[in-house]
């Protein structure tokens, strides 16, 4: 605990603890930005380090905001007994984090994520930060250890790699036809 990491970690473990007016006011700036927003550089450096984030080209840092809660399911409109409404106490199958790196590999869909971190929560949300790095950038493509942080990341983040097998299928391929092939259907 006498690295820098863990007097940056034992801070922010204070921080969440105590409730502190710093956290309470960086919070009400979060709120007013988009839900998903890039920034110049990590809140929390020591989680980031640990994930792999490098201060380089080609890396980028994005916060994402998530809403908290159950999901929200529409009442149905035939009758039936109250208990089999099936409106209340219904949880999500996967959690906010991934959600939230999800939201974020679709916005930026030129990036691979090597990692997401827990950052603040509230009654209405929660605020995650994703490491999201350019593969094909030169500094990033010539790092040994960012091209096997990448793989390995890749191995556990299933939604992006089956998005790129569909869309590599030859079936998937062949539905996509040109504009000059739509013309002659009409």
């Amino acid at each position: 605990m006498n690295s820098m990491r863990g007097y940056m970690a034992a801070t922010w473990n204070n921080m969440w603890k105590l409730n502190s007016d710093e956290l309470k006011s960086k919070a009400i700036g979060w709120r007013t930005e988009h839900s998903i927003h890039r920034i110049e550089r990590p809140s929390r450096l020591d989680r980031a380090r640990k994930l792999g984030y490098k201060a380089k080209q080609g890396i980028i840092m994005v916060r994402a905001r998530v809403g908290r809660g159950g999901m929200r399911k529409q009442r149905p409109v035939s009758g039936r007994r109250p208990k089999h409404l099936g409106v209340v106490h219904i949880k999500q199958g996967i959690s906010m984090q991934h959600v939230a790196e999800r939201r974020v590999l679709k916005n930026f869909p030129n990036m691979e994520s090597l990692g997401s971190y827990y950052l603040h929560k509230d009654g209405r949300y929660l605020w995650y930060e994703v490491i999201l790095a350019d593969p094909y950038h030169p500094s990033i493509s010539n790092d040994k250890e960012m091209r096997r942080r990448l793989k390995e990341f890749a191995k556990i983040s299933p939604h992006r790699n089956a998005q790129q097998q569909i869309q590599q299928l030859p079936a998937f391929r062949s539905c996509q036809c040109s504009n000059d092939d739509t013309k002659d259907l009409g």
